[in-house]
């Protein structure tokens, strides 16, 4: 009886992983030849996100700045190798500017709140991505 039960409530952990899967689009910003910077005009929808990996090195400033018609539209950044997020966009806004404290690649992952993702809302964004 002990495996059956261990063998339902496994079934049940997966569904429940699979019904708040996200689509998530990787992407690598490139600058244009000449330029620290580049705006990324997209759309997601619903549970979509994109994930820009941008290369930075230790000391520089990274400017990140999301505009978007949509209040539930956010963006995250992580340094590498983190576990944890750097910048929570839910909790600091859309704006953020910091010295960069390590070299290597930081994702910007763009995103709905779940409450959005459920109605499957759509953001139209333009993200603009500086770093001197």
């Amino acid at each position: 009886m002990r495996i059956i039960r261990t063998h339902i409530v496994a079934v049940a952990v997966a569904m429940a992983s699979a019904a708040f899967a996200q689509d998530v689009r990787e992407e690598i910003v490139r600058f244009a030849p000449g330029t620290s910077g580049t705006t990324i005009r997209e759309t997601i929808k619903g549970d979509q996100s994109v994930r820009y990996s941008a290369q930075v090195r230790a000391g520089q400033t990274m400017k990140v700045q999301l505009d978007t018609g949509n209040a539930s539209n956010y963006f995250n950044i992580t340094a590498p190798g983190a576990a944890e997020a750097l910048f929570i966009g839910s909790t600091q806004g859309n704006d953020a500017s910091f010295v960069v404290p390590s070299t290597g690649d930081y994702v910007i992952d763009v995103y709905l709140m779940r409450n959005a993702a459920r109605r499957g809302e759509t953001a139209r964004y333009a993200l603009t991505i500086h770093v001197e």
